[in-house]
């Protein structure tokens, strides 16, 4: 059953994914790397953006703790923590930068029909993305903190998970736009490092 589950989800992000190479090639996106960028673009910058993001996630729980609007947020216990890291980098920017985002501005591009009207396209996309986003992480929020219902989530507890996804979200869209699917993964993979590895190791 694992098997025939794996092979499905290989499966529809491999769809998703040629999904979002057809809409990279139509909006004039990198699609999973900017070949001439070297590895500068591929590694170095998604490396700092992503600990610098993974750093700002931290500062934004801690404030919302010490504020005594949330208790915290749940986290994969490690080592765990470092396979969800490495899936949720992979998998999240395939299905909502590549695909979401992808599709969204190639609608909205469509749609709007004017000169410079990509470049908005594709911001308004990664903002839906950034949303689609947010609220995909609902469901694990809920399993982890042991929750059955959306009612019994705290508004300040729905705040910080929009907003520190949403931080997450749209750094990780600004570099799929620079620099390809691959830059977006890298700075995804080191802000979860950040977040969810050594932030509960540490707090």
């Amino acid at each position: 059953m694992g098997l025939v589950n794996a092979a499905i989800i290989l499966v529809v992000y491999g769809l998703l994914g040629l999904i979002g190479l057809w809409t990279a090639g139509k909006l004039g996106l990198p699609g999973i790397v900017r070949e001439a960028a070297g590895w500068k673009a591929w590694i170095l910058r998604p490396l700092l953006l992503g600990v610098g993001t993974g750093i700002i996630l931290c500062l934004g729980d801690w404030i919302f703790i010490h504020a005594g609007w949330s208790q915290g947020f749940p986290h994969p216990s490690f080592p765990f923590s470092l396979i969800a890291s490495a899936t949720a980098g992979i998998g999240e920017e395939i299905m909502f930068r590549s695909f979401v985002m992808g599709l969204w501005a190639f609608l909205l591009n469509a749609l709007l029909k004017r000169s410079q009207a990509t470049r908005l396209a594709l911001w308004l996309a990664n903002v839906i993305a950034a949303l689609a986003f947010s609220a995909s992480h609902l469901p694990a929020m809920m399993l982890l903190s042991g929750l059955t219902t959306l009612a019994q989530i705290s508004v300040t507890t729905l705040v910080e998970l929009f907003l520190l996804n949403i931080i997450i979200s749209l750094i990780a869209g600004e570099r799929y736009m620079r620099d390809g699917l691959v830059a977006a993964i890298g700075a995804h993979f080191w802000a979860d490092i950040i977040w969810h590895v050594i932030w509960p190791l540490v707090f």
